[in-house]
């Protein structure tokens, strides 16, 4: 009996302490981070992002030589050759004949639409074949994704650096812009949205920076595909249409003297004229080769600074917002040259912003 009741009051000890709940672990107080640490994670956000921007420039540099050698290459081999040789020439004379009927005779019209035609063959022959191998547009693209790329591995070595807890710092790239082109609101992403998209042409709001850059506004300006060379082909064009009032003396004097005697005359004329631009032919190449190169190496210029609808218009769109967005609370103050190198922070170890290995981009070819 006693075994017995001893077993009825070990089952009723065990059971109740079965069911007494067993005490929470205590949580750790939450980490409070100084509001000067994190100017110094600010100054640092600014500090990679001017890193991330000058590797990108550095990539689009190379990128846009590329591009430029091969346009002089195919101009050199393709377009000028055609463009002298006195078939060409005839041919093209024949077609500011055809506008000057179908204009009235009047000169303006002609020589807008010889240009159009001669921005049209360059085109062809120049500009679609060279970008099968380097696009502007594509070069544009691959520079934003790596600068975004860039920024996100460099980013990730910042709260490990101050001991502060991911969470945290999340937070506070949620904080920061890094698109803003809102309304509507989806055109408008924040610095953590960027650094984490994956891949990040599909994050709405880049898809409506490159639209924008792509298709720019009427007030921003609009970039022709490739090089514009719309000034040196009007420049042609005048010239081909002052080349064929010279020309046409001949057609009026053969009309005058007969049908027998005027083709005489005109086949004269005509291989003279063959004789006398084969012989101009090595200078009629330089002048156009000079002004080519000219308006070259200016758009060439603009693809590298335009902020608008340059080749790096979305590096300086995204960094823009971020380094602007954090200016009022960077330690030091946000200056308009890059922070040298190695320049410590008050009151911590100098700071060297390391330089990541380029190397493909996740979703480079989207």
């Amino acid at each position: 009996m006693v075994n017995l009741r001893f077993l009825i009051v070990a089952l009723m000890v065990a059971l109740v302490g079965c069911a007494t709940p067993e005490r929470a672990p205590e949580q750790p107080p939450p980490v409070v981070i100084p509001e000067s640490t994190w100017r110094q994670i600010d100054s640092d956000i600014v500090a990679v992002s001017l890193d991330a921007k000058e590797q990108a420039m550095h990539f689009a540099h190379d990128a846009m030589q590329g591009w430029m050698d091969l346009v002089y290459q195919r101009t050199e081999t393709d377009f000028i050759p055609w463009f002298s040789s006195y078939w060409t020439r005839q041919w093209l004379t024949m077609r500011v004949s055809w506008y000057k009927l179908s204009a009235g005779g009047e000169k303006d019209p002609t020589v807008e639409r010889l240009a159009l035609y001669l921005q049209e063959q360059y085109r062809e022959r120049v500009l679609e074949p060279v970008a099968e191998e380097v696009d502007p547009d594509r070069v544009m693209e691959q520079t934003t994704k790596l600068y975004v790329w860039v920024l996100g591995e460099l980013l990730q070595r910042i709260p490990q650096r101050y001991g502060i807890p991911r969470d945290q710092f999340d937070r506070r790239l949620k904080d920061i812009p890094a698109i803003a082109l809102a309304p509507p609101s989806s055109h408008s992403a924040s610095l953590y949205q960027i650094v984490c998209a994956d891949p990040l042409a599909r994050l709405p709001a880049y898809g409506a920076l490159v639209a924008r850059i792509h298709n720019p506004s009427a007030g921003a300006g609009t970039r022709p595909a490739g090089a514009d060379i719309s000034p040196v082909a009007k420049r042609t064009s005048e010239n081909l249409v002052n080349e064929l009032a010279t020309s046409s003396v001949a057609s009026v004097i053969s009309t005058a003297v007969g049908r027998v005697a005027g083709a005489v005359i005109s086949l004269g004329a005509a291989g003279f004229s063959a004789v006398v631009r084969e012989n101009e032919r090595p200078d009629m190449e330089a002048q156009l080769r000079k002004n080519l190169n000219a308006a070259f190496d200016e758009k060439w210029l603009d693809l590298m600074r335009n902020p608008d609808t340059g080749v790096l218009a979305g590096v300086y769109h995204i960094s823009g917002r971020i380094e602007g967005g954090l200016a009022a609370t960077v330690t030091p103050p946000l200056q308009s040259e890059p922070v040298p190198q190695g320049v410590p922070l008050p009151g911590e170890q100098p700071f060297h912003v390391e330089s990541v290995t380029a190397k493909p981009l996740p979703g480079a070819n989207e």
